[in-house]
């Protein structure tokens, strides 16, 4: 579904799959990939979308801030710089039987 997204805005363009692959810095192939709805990296992706002037419709999809609603409150006013990392599954200690009787 993407993919003929892509391909209806390459023809509405009236570009060609060279002439979009040239201006993005990609190959043909991945052009054809991405019409084709295979997988691509990010990176090319990005390209595309570029070149073919979508860049407005990512916008919707991060947020540009957390709404102050969402926000712990001993980080009002801060900004994050980084995520916490995660935790292992089973690195936790699990409280289990006793031994010893009792």
């Amino acid at each position: 579904e993407l993919g003929k997204r892509f391909a209806r805005r390459r023809i509405d363009l009236s570009v060609t799959q060279a002439d979009l692959a040239r201006q993005a810095g990609v190959s043909k192939r991945t052009v054809e990939r991405v019409e084709a709805g295979a997988s691509t990296q990010l990176s090319s992706l990005i390209r595309i979308i570029r070149v073919l002037d979508l860049m407005q419709g990512l916008e919707g999809l991060l947020p540009a801030a957390v709404p102050e609603s969402l926000e712990f409150p001993k980080q009002q006013g801060k900004v994050r710089q980084r995520a916490s990392s995660r935790r292992r599954f089973g690195s936790a200690v699990e409280p289990g039987p006793r031994s010893g009787g009792k």
